[in-house]
């Protein structure tokens, strides 16, 4: 619990002042990263600015995380007009995608060509977002902001634990793709701990964004060097295919629980609108007296009915109609309460014909505060630990398999029995399904600032994140305790080994929760607290991995 002792001490208290931060905090799932995000502020850029050097440092040192041939979620707060936007970076499909693209002639899916290689890629949204970014929202030159991301990409960072885990993991997929295999490992196998591990190819990458903007990446030497690498091993992108990516500015999903105001992330994103849904209707069946026994039942019935509207409704909005308003209405939350039994388990199969969305479990979140008042949650992936595993020639840029998060075969059950859902699937240009759940709360002149990686129990995450922060707990506790889920199909409760041998697991499994442990911990949230009746500001990062929280006025570059 190393971290969790550093985390807890980064509060710092000021003379209170309601309208601005007494000071800046940044957590991120990387100390060099968090480093670089201050480094911008003490330049003189805000929080946008830093954000995206956090998010170019993450690039380079979490390879198996997020990257330049990913996307994720932004969301923004702009503190001088109150300006709130989710900018949706997400992947795009290619222009000659199909819907039965993974299938083989039997109609059988193939999950191989989904996971691994260039046809798993969708486009990326993660140069873009950082040109946008940079020109509607920051301060500094985009060269400034990433180059702390370039010069770690020349000189190297020390391969540490986590790296070499996943490494380990992807690596006989690794093994399969001679560039991927030449950057990330050494002779076929994972380097040692404290390898230097240098990327002049990537660096090359992002000085050609940080001199052209978006045309760094998406036009140019960089687009053909990706295409040719894409096409040349079978994959379907084309020039045109990244000439026409595009961010979009949505504006996020806003609701209440307990009277907090709660903001998160929209579709493509499926995490702003089950979180917002599964606390609405706890809120109905739980109040101030619930036992935590109890109130723990009713999360995981509140999950399980949320999860299976996931499945049921969610997907593109330029391609899909959803029903939000329903979905996120006081009436329907009450009607979903009603069919919760306060004493046992609701099978799952008594909800309805079973649906599922396919998720991948590898991302990563950054979360933001300047002294301003800007603030950014910003949850990025390339989905599986190293994405696809294909790295285009001459790019050291490893391409996203985000493609597999679509539904490769909707309305026919997978080799699990599950069916996918025809609102997620595989269309020209469509962005697939997302758990993705960056998070503000406002709640008793406090600003929380959080989300996580996970896949599909980001939702979960998040949401007991926000159920801490509402009790009145430090980021600390938000970050740190223990986690349990629930997503409607497979109908168990999957919960970290900490809470399985616990008192609350066994209170599900005398009301017929099937409780299933992870094995492991889970997730690796980020998080900031701003209380400005207090004076404070405090930042947390998740122990279960090696992430850094920071807290403390900016300071101009030329003082100590």
């Amino acid at each position: 619990m190393r971290h969790a002792v550093l985390a807890f001490l980064l509060v710092i208290a000021f003379p209170l002042n309601a309208k601005t931060p007494p000071a800046a905090a940044i957590a991120s799932a990387h100390p060099l990263a968090t480093q670089a995000g201050f480094d911008i502020l003490d330049a003189g850029g805000n929080a946008f600015d830093a954000a995206v050097a956090v998010a170019a440092v993450l690039a380079v040192v979490e390879p198996y995380s997020a990257g330049m041939g990913g996307g994720g979620f932004w969301l923004l707060h702009r503190a001088s007009d109150q300006h709130e936007v989710m900018l949706d970076a997400r992947e795009t499909a290619p222009a000659a995608a199909t819907a039965d693209m993974y299938q083989d002639e039997d109609g059988t899916v193939v999950r191989d060509w989904a996971i691994n290689g260039p046809a798993a890629a969708g486009i990326p949204g993660q140069a873009e977002a950082f040109a946008h970014l940079a020109a509607g929202y920051g301060r500094l030159p985009l060269a400034d902001v990433l180059a702390p991301a370039i010069r770690i990409a020349r000189e190297g960072f020390a391969v540490d634990d986590h790296y070499r885990k996943l490494a380990n993991y992807r690596k006989d997929a690794l093994n399969r793709f001679p560039q991927a295999r030449a950057i990330f490992l050494t002779n076929g196998e994972v380097p040692h701990t404290g390898y230097l591990l240098q990327q002049p190819d990537l660096a090359g990458v992002l000085e050609a964004i940080a001199a052209n903007g978006r045309d760094g990446f998406y036009a140019g030497e960089v687009a053909k060097k990706l295409v040719e690498g894409v096409q040349f091993n079978g994959g379907l992108w084309t020039l045109d295919d990244l000439k026409n990516y595009r961010v979009i500015e949505r504006a996020p999903v806003v609701g209440s629980f307990r009277g907090a105001r709660i903001v998160s992330a929209a579709p493509p994103s499926s995490g702003g609108v089950v979180l917002l849904e599964a606390l609405a209707i706890l809120d109905q069946v739980t109040d101030g007296s619930t036992s935590e026994a109890d109130f723990t039942h009713r999360a995981v019935e509140a999950m399980r009915r949320a999860y299976r509207d996931r499945a049921l409704y969610l997907g593109d909005p330029d391609f899909v109609s959803m029903p939000l308003e329903k979905l996120l209405s006081s009436d329907y939350a009450a009607a979903q309460a009603a069919t919760i039994d306060a004493r046992r388990a609701t099978p799952s199969d008594s909800l309805g014909d079973p649906v599922t969305v396919q998720q991948g479990n590898h991302t990563t979140h950054l979360s933001v505060l300047d002294m301003e008042g800007n603030r950014v949650s910003a949850t990025l992936s390339i989905n599986l630990p190293f994405g696809s595993a294909f790295v285009p020639a001459g790019t050291g840029v490893v391409l996203n398999n985000e493609m597999d998060d679509f539904s490769a075969k909707p309305g026919v059950p997978n080799a699990y029995g599950l069916v996918g859902s025809e609102a997620n699937a595989i269309a020209p240009g469509k962005r697939p399904l997302s758990s993705m759940t960056p998070t503000f709360v406002e709640f008793d002149n406090k600003v929380a600032i959080l989300g996580t990686p996970g896949g599909s129990r980001i939702i979960s995450m998040v949401m007991l994140g926000v159920i801490e922060a509402l009790k009145g707990t430090p980021p600390q506790q938000w970050v740190s305790a223990p986690r349990f889920h629930h997503q409607y199909l497979p109908d168990r409760v999957h919960a970290e080994p900490s809470f399985v041998g616990g008192e609350l697991a066994k209170s599900l499994r005398l009301k017929g929760h099937q409780v299933d442990s992870t094995g492991r911990p889970y997730g690796n949230m980020q998080a900031i607290l701003w209380d400005s009746a207090a004076g404070t500001v405090q930042a947390a990062a998740d122990p279960r991995a090696i992430g850094k929280s920071k807290v403390r006025p900016t300071r101009p570059r030329d003082l100590p």
